[in-house]
């Protein structure tokens, strides 16, 4: 049987895939040949016939459970068969995680993965879906890589794929079609695994058997609700109800699967309560990012980051100490003072996860992350909700204080760093585009000029050579410093699959202890409204106000 099928009409003329791989919505990944396009497109960039093609490679296939997962999954096995690959890795179910997915690479010493997912964005019918591809590192496919797959979507007019009956995702095992050998594996066994000899499970047991000790982690309806049973509930034996939303659902339950404050309402009245939880935790749609409270107190992810760096050695996994950490941009600078007190180096990234995947393929970096609910370290190529929630717990018990004065006496130690991000979602593209070019063009100007009741000191638009591999990356946001050391950073999001999503990030350090307790917008009001001033955002964006606050 003819396995070449041929695909009518080319659909990605004007849609190109972004760096953390392609997002749209169901209603276009269901149109005819659209998913085997991208796919047969990842096949033919990254395995090209001069390397030998796919022929008796081994994949890694899965997905986040959302709408349409399962149906993508046959049409991705149908075509890998015929492509000639000659093993695939299935989570039974159709399920994994991005950093399960990250995971299952490097120990299987597999040639890359296909991820399903559009990460925290909602789910369903009339929602979102993704594709990406993971590299033998485990990490996402680097810029170059991703480039050659589009210009891949562009060229082709077909794809192979075998006729066949669909197989059984939810049955454990072996079966073979057309020559390559399908397994169905458990997808939280070799993860879980990974987690035990990065931290004390004994003594994360103690803790979590103490009923003084109560904490709840928000699954979400999303795809750790199984890892987080599996691992906090039956390995370390907390009460059973400890994770909330555990199943995933392909609609995620109607909600949106962003932990963050407006999107977690259950997960923080749980944690203020009439008795209130010790502890509190939630991951997103896919699994790799995380939402760290305690009793009584948000721990914002730039100071989760800091903190962990800070505290390393009291987990098993990095009682070696740290090679060297590293932050997104826009993320704040607290990570870079706890760098400076440990005497090693701090990268400053573009965003984007395979930036930290080039620095610790060198050897160069630990532990680094970004101010978007995402920390991580080189056990795997992505970033790790759950293993930020279990870093915690094993910096809590080792040091025997609650979340909340860990985080209090870091402040007093390295000084608070008040950061916020507010989101500026759907706008029209053209007008956010339009403002964005106005404040490049006149970077040059700014240095000198006052803002409201602010100086400017300088301002640029960041760009980034790779230490490891020499690319060079440019326009990643644009960076105004002020004369009280505050900062603003623009950005325009490309994670969404309409419109625009304007990120303002402001952010200032403080040093003085009786200041610490100030509210963060109340710390911050002068350079956001020197940053609204500066940027017209009103005026381009047509808005008085972000649509969330982080």
């Amino acid at each position: 049987m003819n396995p070449v099928k041929t695909i009518s009409s080319n659909p990605f003329a004007d849609q190109k895939p972004g760096t953390s791989g392609l997002r749209r919505k169901v209603s276009v990944f269901t149109r005819d040949g659209y998913l085997e396009n991208f796919v047969q497109a990842i096949f033919r960039a990254v395995f090209p016939e001069t390397g030998g093609g796919c022929r008796g490679k081994c994949l890694i296939v899965g997905g986040d459970g959302r709408y349409y997962n399962r149906q993508a999954i046959q049409i991705i096995v149908r075509m890998a068969a015929a492509n000639g690959f000659g093993k695939l890795l299935i989570g039974r179910g159709g399920l994994l995680s991005t950093p399960a997915m990250s995971c299952l690479i490097r120990k299987h010493s597999a040639a890359g993965g296909v991820m399903l997912s559009a990460s925290h964005n909602p789910g369903g019918p009339d929602a979102d879906f993704g594709v990406k591809f993971n590299g033998a590192n485990g990490g996402p496919a680097p810029e170059a890589v991703t480039d050659a797959i589009y210009r891949e979507t562009l060229a082709i007019r077909e794809y192979l794929t075998l006729e066949s009956a669909d197989i059984d995702l939810d049955r454990p095992g072996l079966t073979y079609l057309g020559g390559m050998e399908i397994e169905m594996i458990d997808p939280v066994a070799d993860y879980a695994a990974l987690l035990v000899e990065l931290f004390d499970f004994d003594k994360i047991s103690q803790l979590l058997a103490n009923r003084r000790f109560h904490m709840c982690f928000d699954a979400m309806h999303a795809i750790t609700g199984p890892y987080a049973i599996e691992i906090l509930e039956r390995q370390l034996g907390a009460e059973p109800g400890t994770v909330i939303n555990g199943v995933p659902d392909e609609c995620f339950g109607g909600g949106h699967p962003d932990p963050n404050l407006a999107h977690a309402r259950e997960l923080v009245e749980r944690m203020n309560g009439d008795a209130p939880l010790a502890f509190g935790a939630a991951s997103d749609g896919d699994g790799d990012r995380n939402l760290i409270m305690g009793s009584g107190c948000y721990i914002n992810p730039c100071d989760s980051l800091a903190i962990l760096a800070a505290n390393a050695r009291l987990a098993p996994g990095y009682r070696e100490g740290l090679a060297g950490v590293a932050r997104s941009m826009p993320t704040s600078r607290a990570l870079d003072r706890v760098a400076r007190n440990l005497g090693i180096p701090c990268y400053e990234t573009p965003t984007g996860w395979k930036f930290f995947g080039n620095l610790m393929d060198a050897g160069r970096i630990t532990i680094c992350g970004e101010e978007s609910f995402g920390t991580g370290s080189n056990h795997v190529r992505e970033k790790d909700g759950l293993w930020a929630v279990l870093f915690w717990l094993n910096i809590i018990v080792e040091s025997r204080k609650p979340a909340r004065s860990i985080v209090r006496e870091h402040w007093l130690r390295y000084g608070r760093d008040y950061f916020t991000r507010h989101d500026y979602e759907e706008l029209d593209a053209g007008g956010a585009g339009e403002m964005m070019g106005r404040l490049r063009e006149g970077i040059g100007g700014l240095a000198g000029r006052g803002a409201g009741e602010l100086q400017i000191a300088g301002a640029d638009d960041f760009a980034y050579t790779d230490p490891v591999d020499g690319s060079h990356s440019e326009g990643q946001g644009i960076r105004i410093f002020f004369s009280d050391d505050s900062r603003a950073v623009f950005r325009l999001s490309g994670t969404g699959t309409a419109n625009a999503t304007l990120r303002l990030y402001c952010e200032k350090h403080e040093s003085d202890p009786a200041r610490m307790e100030f509210d963060t917008q109340r710390m911050l009001a002068r350079t956001l409204a020197a940053a609204g001033e500066i940027a017209g955002i009103a005026e381009f964006t047509g808005r008085t106000a972000p649509d969330v606050i982080t």
